[in-house]
């Protein structure tokens, strides 16, 4: 079962600068994107800052609304949503972010902070809530003890599993996990991408899971998106595309990541240059001008993203290859 289908979802900015602001311009900030996400199962989402990941998940938990396209959930478009079918959407999509630290009110103990979805969304009594919020601390693995404290009693490893049980509290069926462990302790990373696994194993849950760590996004995904300045670039099964990248900008990427094994060699590739100003992308393909393989086509004409090799692809290089 499909849990989110995205179809060709784009999102504009409009931008002002000058002394006055009278010179407007446009930011593509998500083009044209295109996924699904599909029942207990994992979708990661990598690439550099401003390539859009950030505006993808806030598309999906409904932060922002799209410029184009369609985004459905469970098959039914988001935009014809009724009041109640809205409410569903908003307890169906959780999400835990990058800082634990700043996540958690500081105020308000555990038990109050893990039940806030559940009084906000369910006529439970008090004493359903208190078994409910103990059951959630215990699948994540903290005492008992932890729901009448308050977050600075915690590590940022506890306080993440905190943010994932407030999380869970209204079942939901996908979370978005907004870069969750580049806060942590290398030391505490594991862990918590591990719990994350087990948890989808027991509950089937689904995840949209956004990270610069792209060993932990390929340790945790089943499919991986790559994206760049708001479009995608390649996707497909995670391990396929983390060991054998395809187009010129995954591969560079890749190849700055640590390998699987201190023994595996990798080809360093170094990209010229930085990431281009959104406001003024490249012409043809936006990665044109920072390509290693770069040709006089790519310069001028914008690639699809096709199916090629098993997987999509969006580079001229590999057009010869469609299957």
């Amino acid at each position: 079962m499909i849990v989110l289908e995205a179809d060709r979802v784009g999102k504009l900015f409009e931008t002002k600068r000058g002394l006055f602001g009278s010179d407007r311009g446009t930011v593509r900030a998500v083009d044209g994107v295109s996924f699904q996400i599909a029942a207990g199962k994992t979708v990661g989402v990598v690439g550099e800052s401003g390539c859009g990941k950030t505006t993808t998940a806030k598309l999906v938990l409904g932060l922002e609304e799209p410029s184009s396209g369609t985004m459905k959930f469970e098959g039914k478009d988001l935009k014809t949503l009724d009041r109640a079918g809205r409410r569903y959407y908003r307890k169906s999509v959780q999400a835990v972010f990058q800082d634990p630290y700043a996540s958690l009110n500081p105020r308000m103990r555990i038990s109050g902070i893990i039940s806030e979805p559940l009084t906000t969304n369910e006529d439970l009594s008090a004493s359903a809530v208190r078994a409910r919020v103990l059951e959630l601390l215990d699948l994540v693995g903290l005492p008992a003890r932890s729901a009448d404290l308050f977050p600075h009693e915690f590590s940022g490893g506890q306080r993440q599993r905190i943010a994932i049980a407030r999380a869970l509290a209204v079942s939901p069926k996908l979370i978005v996990l907004d870069e969750p462990v580049s806060a942590l302790d290398v030391s505490i990373r594991a862990q918590i991408l591990n719990l994350l696994i087990d948890l989808q194993d027991r509950l089937a849950v689904s995840y949209l899971f956004i990270a610069h760590d792209l060993a932990a996004v390929a340790h945790m995904s089943h499919t991986i998106i790559v994206m760049y300045l708001g479009k995608i670039v390649e996707s497909g099964n995670a391990q396929a595309l983390a060991m054998t990248p395809m187009h010129p900008y995954t591969a560079a990427l890749f190849s700055a990541a640590l390998p699987n094994h201190p023994d595996d060699k990798r080809e360093e590739i170094v990209l010229a240059g930085e990431v281009p100003s959104p406001l003024r992308p490249p012409s043809g393909c936006h990665f044109h001008p920072r390509c290693p393989r770069a040709t006089a086509r790519c310069g001028v004409e914008a690639p699809t993203l096709r199916p090629i090799g098993g997987r999509m692809i969006a580079c001229h290089l590999f057009e010869s290859d469609t299957s």
